[in-house]
């Protein structure tokens, strides 16, 4: 309920902790399947490439790509790695040591304690694994953990079918379709928009830990129940695509 002003009587907002969030820094974060490293075209861009060469489909979505060769991938890389806003993570498989995606922080507003995830990039080396689930849990709990943030957001194209589930199964909340929002590629954007909260963390934390506790995968490392929301719908394309 909204708190009541004094002398006007009307409705205003609840009295928040007003002190800024931490901008988050070019530090690594493990988990037990991947680690977010920083970017480093030089350390990372050829395995990216290597995994994502010749598979347009990752790029579809993506304001940039697909590149022509390995150096106009190189450039991309070294371009994304010194950015600050958005800033931007290496994901590596810790068993092989391979860059296998690629995300970032963006939209940074400490004062407001608003960060957004986004430019996520998984080649076929991380879609459907443990450590694609572990990488954006490792990403939200160094929001909310360490640096104190009070709203997480993720948006993308509203027609990116696999963004939207994704966000869904992730545990963030649809708040609706911005209408030409954007032109990428010479294309229109309808963008959609979700939300995941600081007092909702607690409860996607622990949907987490137990979807990726060693308890929960079989002898094969397939899970056996799933991230919870991971069967809600939200949202004009996928109820689109779920009447299709």
């Amino acid at each position: 309920m909204p708190d009541i002003e004094a002398g006007t009587g009307l409705p205003i907002g609840v009295a928040v902790d007003a002190a800024p969030a931490l901008p988050p820094q070019r530090i690594r974060l493990a988990g037990r399947f991947v680690a977010l490293e920083p970017l480093d075209a030089a350390v990372h861009a050829a395995s990216l490439y290597a995994l994502s060469q010749g598979d347009a489909a990752l790029w579809t979505y993506m304001p940039e790509g697909p590149f022509a060769d390995a150096a106009a991938f190189h450039a991309y890389v070294a371009a994304k790695a010194q950015s600050e806003d958005p800033l931007f993570f290496a994901i590596v498989d810790i068993a092989s040591g391979r860059a296998v995606g690629h995300a970032s922080f963006l939209r940074i507003d400490p004062k407001n304690r608003v960060i957004e995830v986004g430019f996520i990039l998984y080649t076929s080396a991380l879609q459907r694994t443990a450590g694609a689930t572990e990488a954006m849990f490792l990403m939200a709990a160094y929001v909310f953990d360490a640096l104190g943030y009070r709203r997480y957001e993720w948006k993308c194209n509203d027609l990116n079918a696999p963004s939207l589930r994704a966000a869904v199964r992730l545990g963030f909340t649809f708040e609706g379709i911005f209408r030409q929002a954007a032109i990428v590629k010479g294309r229109n954007r309808d963008t959609a928009w979700f939300s995941m909260l600081d007092s909702e963390w607690s409860a996607r934390r622990a949907a987490f830990e137990a979807w990726l506790s060693p308890d929960n995968f079989d002898g094969g490392g397939h899970q056996k129940q799933p991230l919870n929301g991971a069967d809600r719908l939200y949202g004009k394309s996928m109820r689109r695509e779920q009447n299709a």
